[in-house]
């Protein structure tokens, strides 16, 4: 049978462009790709680049705050947000067009469309084109989602902070996710009084505990209100701002709200249950460990398949899907072992591996860690505490999980994540020469464990009581 494209992209997101590129480029597949917004997906328009390049505007005040405790006059002065906002979308407008111009280069067809799947092999564009092709990839990625509470329409996502043509004075961010716990900092450092609102006792669930703790006391060290154990329940509209009903605090009123309470994958008019690829519960694309769908002829990478919704996994299985359908060189993409930061400020979080909990809960461990105040930020009279901390199997000696709340700590993960990956044991770490004076030298001068821990007995069974007469 002869198709119009060996394989149709439908998603320009990070992972759907670096499967065309590859497929195009290196393996000379005949390629097509669309997307109904702005070539480059969440990351590069509406996440990961522009809320860095925010984390960096949000860090000035605590910069000169620095510099005067090391003898300087500073200060950061008056934020102008036009100005930032207007260089921030110049800047993703520049990344956007490389995007374009790599896939162009490639040899891809790219259409500025919406696209559905019709079957097997064709894909229907919204103004009725139709197209077939050996192969279809969905790579749409997913979308932020409200709550279902009364007013929730009312409430911004995180997509919309940056086309904001003023910043609110009082805003309330809404979720304990490493995306409300990023933007509460970063809305901080611009000078907005923020609210944090969750339903935990801590922010950021699934991360190691005694991280989550040290992440919600830097957050309220720099100024942001918790309301922790608690939840909005309705919101209405008082003159120009929103009055929030919570489930246990009383009501309060805000300029604005912005729920980060979760992002869905966007699989709704794909048209793909009539295909046959078969949908999760919360919508994902359910996919093997090829990335391959219910139907042969149809993939899936990135957030639409809620593996591990970070934008090196999706560019990662793309690639991968590339080279094992057109380049003759099979290959998936281990999920289990993935680095990730959370950029808060001052200090990032940032792991690697197992949980102390994950890992305690498996067999015997030893925890080795350090906290200490950096010396940065120690002379110029901060209290904030680093800890770096290590996870090792007791037996086999190996390095289960790293984790560091520290200044860039972003940094410092990416490189233990090789040893990590190597199966590096803690005597290879031991074996290492620090470089002094560092932060990061901590990792490797731990020597002796803070505590073990390891899987608790099963409670004995109690002794039958006699019955009562």
């Amino acid at each position: 049978m002869s198709f119009d494209f060996d394989l149709f992209v439908i998603g320009g997101g990070s992972g759907g462009v670096r499967a065309a590129r590859i497929a195009a480029s290196q393996h000379g597949a005949r390629v097509a790709l669309a997307e109904e917004s702005r070539m480059g997906g969440t990351c590069v328009i509406r996440g990961c680049v522009p809320k860095k390049l925010m984390i960096f505007a949000s860090g000035a005040p605590a910069a000169a705050e620095e510099a005067r405790g090391y003898g300087w006059s500073a200060d950061a002065g008056r934020f102008d947000w036009p100005a930032f906002r207007g260089k921030l979308h110049a800047e993703l407008s520049r990344l956007e067009g490389i995007y374009e111009g790599g896939l162009v280069a490639a040899g891809v067809t790219v259409h500025h469309a919406r696209a559905r799947v019709v079957d097997a092999h064709t894909v229907e564009l919204a103004d009725g084109r139709r197209f077939s092709a050996a192969h279809i990839l969905i790579a749409v990625g997913g979308r932020p989602v409200r709550p279902d509470i009364p007013g929730a329409e009312l409430g911004l996502i995180s997509d919309d902070l940056f086309d904001l043509d003023r910043l609110p004075r009082r805003v309330l961010v809404v979720g304990g996710g490493f995306i409300a716990c990023e933007y509460a900092t970063i809305l901080n450092g611009l000078g907005c009084a923020v609210t944090l609102v969750h339903r935990g006792d801590k922010a950021l669930r699934g991360f190691d505990d005694e991280l989550r703790g040290l992440v919600t006391r830097q957050l309220a060290g720099i100024g942001v209100t918790l309301q922790l154990d608690d939840s909005p329940t309705a919101l209405s509209r008082n003159g120009e701002g929103v009055r929030v009903s919570f489930k246990a605090g009383p009501d309060a009123d805000f300029d604005a709200v912005m729920f980060a309470t979760g992002r869905a994958p966007f699989t709704a008019g794909l048209g793909l249950e009539e295909t046959g690829v078969r949908l999760g519960p919360k919508g994902q694309i359910l996919v093997d460990q090829w990335s391959q769908t219910a139907v042969p002829s149809i993939f899936a990478v990135g957030d639409v398949t809620d593996r591990v919704n970070l934008t090196p996994v999706a560019i990662r299985e793309g690639h991968a899907f590339a080279d094992t359908v057109f380049g003759a060189q099979p290959r998936c993409v281990d999920h289990a072992l993935i680095a990730s930061a959370v950029y808060t400020r001052p200090h990032e979080l940032a792991t690697i591996g197992l949980t102390e909990e994950e890992a305690g809960a498996k067999g015997p461990i030893e925890v080795y860690a350090a906290s200490f105040r950096p010396m940065r930020s120690l002379f110029a009279g901060s209290e904030i505490r680093a800890l770096m901390k290590l996870v090792v199997c007791e037996t086999t000696r190996r390095v289960l999980g790293c984790h560091i709340f520290a200044p860039e700590a972003g940094e410092m993960i990416q490189l233990a994540a090789v040893a990590i990956g190597m199966k590096a044991t803690k005597e290879d770490f031991d074996a290492a020469v620090a470089v002094h004076p560092t932060l990061a030298e901590e990792l490797v001068t731990m020597r002796m464990p803070v505590r073990r821990a390891g899987p608790q007995p099963a409670p004995a069974p109690r002794a039958a009581q006699p019955a009562e007469a």
